[in-house]
Order: C-alpha cells, then sequence, then structure tokens
C-alpha cells in the first residue's frame, strides 16, 4: 500500500537530465512554496507510460492552475528519460530513480516488472506546500490509468485551502 494521505512526505533528491546536464531534484526545496505532483510510473517507451505522459502534459494547465510542480519518477537512468522526454515533449521534469530508493519509501515497488524483477509501480501523490500527502493513489494493475478526476479534485481542494 503506498504511503496515505495525511502522512508527511518522505524527502529525497534524485538526478534528472536536460541540455545544460544532470541536475539535483530535492522535494524539500518546494516546501513553503508550491505544492508538488509525484507521478511514479514503471518505464520510459512503455505504452501505457508515453499515454499518461503524453496526458498529464496536455493537462498541465490545469496543475500549474493550483500551484502544483508536477515530476515524472521510474527506475530509468536520467540519459534514457531526457531522451525519451524529448522525443514526446514532456512538459515536466523526469526524475531517476533508479535503485528505487523513492519507490521504497514511498511503498510503491512493483514486485516483478515483466520478469526483470522489482520495478516501479503507477502511483500519484499530491503533496501541499507543508509537505503533507494530500492525495495518494496505485493504481490495481501496472496497465491502469490513474483516476484524472480524483486528481483533479484533489488539486481542486489545493487551490480552494490556498485561497482560503
Amino acid at each position: 500500500m503506498p504511503l496515505s494521505v495525511g502522512t508527511v512526505a518522505p524527502d529525497f533528491t534524485l538526478k534528472t537530465k536536460d541540455a545544460e546536464g544532470v541536475h539535483d531534484v530535492r522535494l524539500s526545496d518546494h516546501r513553503g512554496k508550491e505544492n508538488v505532483v509525484l507521478l511514479f510510473y514503471p518505464g520510459a517507451y512503455t505504452h501505457i507510460c508515453t499515454k499518461e505522459m503524453c496526458d498529464v502534459t496536455e493537462g498541465l494547465g490545469k496543475f500549474k492552475a493550483a500551484n502544483a510542480r508536477v515530476y515524472g519518477i521510474s527506475n530509468d537512468s536520467p540519459f534514457v528519460l531526457e531522451e525519451w522526454s524529448k522525443h514526446l515533449n514532456i512538459g515536466f521534469p523526469l526524475l531517476s530513480d533508479f535503485q528505487h530508493d523513492v519507490a521504497r519509501a514511498y511503498d510503491v515497488v512493483w514486485p516483478d516488472f515483466a520478469g526483470l524483477g522489482p520495478g516501479t509501480a503507477r502511483a500519484v501523490f499530491i503533496i501541499d506546500r507543508e509537505g503533507v500527502i494530500r492525495y495518494s493513489e496505485q493504481t490495481p494493475t501496472l496497465l491502469d490509468f490513474p483516476d484524472y478526476e480524483a486528481i483533479e479534485r484533489a488539486l481542486g481542494d489545493l487551490d480552494a485551502q490556498s485561497v482560503a
């Protein structure tokens, strides 16, 4: 079971790669500034993950309206993720959890990915400005998409809280 709503999100530092090089992304750098959406997915260049990243890129305005920074997380290398991101024109950073450390911390390690051993489950966490998980979902199978409507409602709730 993934970490539950109300839990303080475990901090992490992961690598991302862009045209300027490899960079660290630290979750705690967003604390007090903006909400964060973490999209855990099994792997780059796979059919369902490609559709998911494209869907989220198309709906990125909804995330920005809720002052939410989006990150994709998989156990692919930062170099593979950069190429996949360029190929699909993904509109948010993809982070490399190469050793599954963050997937373990969020309890979203899939026991066996296509006979290759442990992998990353498909899961979504919405974390508020204070670092608390406000939405948590892991799909029943790797072939299922996240509940985009529930994610949108949770983002709306965060947006309403920030105005109050």
